[in-house]
């Protein structure tokens, strides 16, 4: 199973954020989503919201982490998703985003507040550049709908395992589950991603083996971690061994 880390941009600090990307990236990360700070965050958990908050206070912004990406180019094994919001990539200008998006080998975008029915420009944007524009669903996804996102989408799909805010979830993984997972693998033919809530490998034994998705994303609890002084290291050893 593929590993795919989120962390937001500039967490614990702007000092240490590039060395817990080296680290992920040295420990078993396929890929690594970054979190773009911004103040008005519709999808975040506490945990996060308030990872977002440092970091825009202490002066993290689209174009600091692009600038950090380019100087670094070639330096990660793993792919790079930027994960935020539309406001920020609008105001930087999506043409001007997209082609330095490229220049500096990010491999994709996941935005959660842009809707299929208005993605079009965006999401053409960035494939004459060779970059996705990862798709979100959730339980309430329909098949239907999920197929009008296979129809336009490359990458993987990112599945979001419950409705609601990103958080850990100490217990063990909703029921639908396996029915969301069920339509995803019917609806598209990229990688499937399970994420929101993950806490600890053991959610995903009430997934049979042959259900189980095909990259796992956690990003709250790697975060508490992290601003709790743990180290990217630790975190991810107990997900190699799952994986």
């Amino acid at each position: 199973m593929k590993l795919i880390p989120f962390i937001t941009a500039g967490h614990p600090s702007p000092e240490k954020f590039w060395n817990v990307l080296c680290e992920l990236d040295d420990n078993g990360a396929d890929v690594i989503e970054i979190g773009v700070p911004f103040t008005d965050p519709v999808a975040d958990g506490p945990v996060i919201e308030a990872a977002s908050q440092q970091a825009l206070e202490r002066g993290v912004t689209l174009c600091w982490i692009l600038d950090g990406l380019r100087e670094r180019r070639g330096t990660f094994k793993a792919k790079l998703v930027l994960m935020g919001y539309l406001n920020p990539f609008l105001q930087y200008g999506f043409e001007r985003l997209a082609e330095e998006a490229e220049a500096i080998g990010v491999y994709g975008f996941v935005i959660p507040d842009l809707p299929l029915d208005e993605d079009a420009e965006y999401r053409a944007a960035l494939r004459g550049r060779g970059i996705h524009l990862i798709p979100l669903v959730a339980p309430n996804t329909s098949l239907e709908r999920m197929r009008e996102y296979a129809a336009v989408s490359s990458g993987y799909v990112y599945v979001v395992s419950v409705l609601g805010i990103t958080g850990e979830r100490k217990g063990g993984l909703p029921d639908n589950v396996r029915a969301t997972l069920s339509r995803a693998r019917k609806a598209f033919k990229l990688p499937v991603a399970l994420g929101f809530g993950f806490s600890y490998p053991a959610q995903l034994d009430a997934i049979p083996p042959d259900e189980r998705p095909d990259a796992v994303v956690f990003g709250s609890a790697l975060v508490r971690h992290l601003s709790e002084g743990g180290s990217a290291t630790e975190f991810m050893r107990r997900w190699i061994r799952q994986a």
